[in-house]
């Protein structure tokens, strides 16, 4: 008996640590702050990493960022209260809280902390294809990302706008870096890669082909809009990728969402003291740099958390 009493102990105390990191806000010991945000070649990574350094250092707490799938997942580690702050793109922040695809539930247990930096639909593709607009993928090879991906999603909102579907090209399910190496040894035409910009991989195919990036634009990104007003219209600036002109086409804003059960003071502080240390954040990315005070409240589809409201309050009259 005292055997097994003895274990039982032993086991407890080894669940201590792993309930503790998976608890949210704060206790008698300070703040805990696990930050979701993707994989660790993206931006949502490093962008996570300065947070958290300065959370640690500005406001004692102790952090953690988690590497993950990104937007769908972040989400649900946040309604699971195993996270406190997450990096999400703002379609999946409309399509928890809707329940719609790829979400089975409606998901309202997080809310917005700031607008963060705009990821760019680009349709990628070279001169070789003879693509010059979206309805000239009819008949060709596409990547459209991995399924169920943002990227997909972004695609078939697309074609969706342009009264196009899957039953219009040969669809590949691919991530934007495979679709990118496909269109390099000619097995896809072009491919739908939704980033920061420079994507990286689109870059690299810069290095052996003339990249072009296919506009969205005109009656296209007018119903784009009407459908889903998440997306902006946007540019790819002159030079971005070798092009000679700004290309028009359509953006979705990146949030920094919090898990709504923190209480309005401690998110306060969050909201607040990223943005006193905003060159620490910018410079964790070259996409980082778009994030300032001034644009922390555009293209937000979901309500703020009351904690970053009173920040935004109190900055506005200073």
């Amino acid at each position: 008996m005292k055997r097994k009493l003895s274990l039982l102990s032993v086991l407890l105390l080894m669940m201590v640590p792993v309930l503790t990191a998976c608890g949210s806000g704060t206790d008698k010991d300070g703040l805990f702050v696990t930050i979701a945000a993707g994989g660790q070649s993206g931006v949502y990574y490093p962008l996570g990493g300065a947070l958290g350094k300065i959370y640690e250092k500005e406001l004692k707490a102790k952090s953690t960022v988690q590497a993950t799938g990104a937007s769908v997942e972040n989400i649900n580690l946040l309604d699971k209260n195993r996270a406190e702050l997450a990096i999400i793109m703002g379609d999946a922040a409309t399509q928890a809280r809707e329940g719609t695809k790829p979400f089975d539930k409606k998901i309202t247990s997080f809310k917005a902390v700031a607008s963060l930096y705009p990821n760019f639909v680009q349709i990628v593709t070279t001169d070789k294809a003879k693509i010059e607009k979206v309805e000239d993928l009819k008949g060709k090879r596409v990547g459209v990302g991995a399924p169920g991906s943002g990227v997909e999603l972004n695609a078939q909102a697309i074609l969706e706008a342009h009264d196009m579907s899957y039953d219009d090209f040969k669809e590949d399910f691919l991530s934007y870096s495979e679709a990118i190496d496909g269109i390099k040894n000619g097995t896809v035409d072009a491919a739908f890669v939704t980033s920061g910009l420079p994507n990286p991989s689109v870059t690299d195919l810069e290095t052996t082909e003339k990249v072009k990036v296919i506009p969205i634009e005109g009656k296209g990104m007018k119903k784009l809009k009407e459908l889903y007003p998440y997306y902006s219209e946007n540019v790819i600036p002159k030079g971005t990728y070798g092009n000679d002109k700004d290309i028009k086409t359509a953006s979705i804003m990146n949030l920094l969402v919090v898990n709504d059960k923190l209480d309005d003071e401690t998110v306060y502080k969050l909201t607040k003291t990223m943005f006193e240390n905003i060159d620490s954040v910018q410079k964790s990315h070259n996409a980082a740099k778009e994030i300032t005070l001034e644009t922390a409240k555009d293209n937000v589809p979901i309500p703020f958390h009351p904690g970053a409201e009173k920040y935004y309050k109190e900055a506005d009259t200073q």
